[in-house]
């Protein structure tokens, strides 16, 4: 009996002095980690193109998890008391730009170190992602960059015409119709949606400046380039190259701990989201899919 009191004095104490300090969380999470005999690192991957709703691109096994799915993964993550800390895998080309930020922001507010790590390709909103951890891994030929947005539309005017379409505008507004398909394209138009793409760029690069710690002419100077791993670890794009077991065994050290135990965090999906997820998977292949809309025509479209 007295054992058991003394045991639960000495809890009681560790408690109340880490609800005294500003790492609270952060000790009760090493302390239940110490006593627990499972994992101790979270894994959760962002793979495929990134969108709100999720794609498969025609003619492959990839799937893409819905952004919100990723970011409610890290935030349990997060509440876990048995996660110490966070690998983001990213194999991604790219995809929407409030998505991205989406997941961006969860990782960034994960309380523990979080290392974003890049198999094949870590491109645009996978790199606008990485900026929000504390480092980015990735292997010696993984494809790293693309620090970048693009605006498109497809103009159908010249088909319209042969069809004998002609396009009859109600709009209020003077951009209302800007950039949609059946209108002739106008300079005014394309210097109104450049500037629209020039303003995600900008904060593209603060974001990237600010997490990755790179002086911003530096990362203008890409031009949007990706490098190949060991390039991209030269020109500061990249901390560290290495293997998953190298990351784990930087943990493990970060961590002061013999070694660490990763668990993957993995959202469900159901019918509907999976079947959603198919029919935004052929919307990207034809340049569609994967783009944050600007108006509610949807006519113009941003992508990282």
């Amino acid at each position: 009996m007295t054992d058991h009191r003394s045991r639960r004095r000495t809890l009681g104490g560790i408690v109340a002095g880490a609800t005294a300090g500003a790492g609270v969380w952060g000790t009760i999470k090493r302390f239940r980690s110490q006593v627990s005999d499972g994992y101790d690192v979270a894994e959760v991957a962002v793979e495929g193109p990134i969108t709100r709703e999720g794609s498969r691109l025609p003619s492959s096994r990839q799937r893409s998890i819905p952004a919100d799915k990723v970011v409610g993964e890290i935030e349990r993550a997060d509440d876990d008391p048995n996660v110490r800390a966070l690998i983001v895998k990213l194999n991604t080309p790219g995809g929407e730009v409030l998505p991205s930020e989406d997941i961006r922001i969860a990782a960034e507010r994960f309380s523990g170190p979080t290392i974003a790590y890049a198999t094949d390709t870590c491109a645009s909103g996978g790199y606008w992602i990485a900026s929000g951890c504390d480092e980015l891994w990735a292997r010696e030929a993984s494809i790293v960059g693309s620090i970048g947005v693009r605006g498109s539309n497809v103009n159908a005017k010249g088909l319209a015409d042969k069809l004998g379409l002609e396009y009859q505008p109600l709009n209020a507004g003077e951009y209302k119709d800007a950039g949609f398909p059946l209108k002739e394209p106008e300079e005014e138009d394309q210097e109104y949606l450049q500037g629209i793409v020039d303003d995600y760029y900008e904060t593209f690069v603060e974001r990237v400046a600010e997490g990755r710690g790179l002086d911003e002419e530096t990362i203008r100077e890409t031009e949007a380039r990706v490098y190949l791993g060991t390039d991209a670890n030269e020109n500061g794009l990249v901390d560290e190259l290495g293997t998953r077991e190298d990351i784990e065994d930087h943990l493990a050290d970060r961590l002061d701990t013999r070694e660490v135990t990763v668990e993957e965090f993995e959202p469900q999906q159901n019918f509907l989201e999976r079947l959603r997820a198919e029919s935004q998977g052929v919307a990207y292949a034809f340049g569609a899919g994967v783009a944050g809309a600007v108006g509610a025509d949807e006519e113009f479209r941003l992508r990282l």
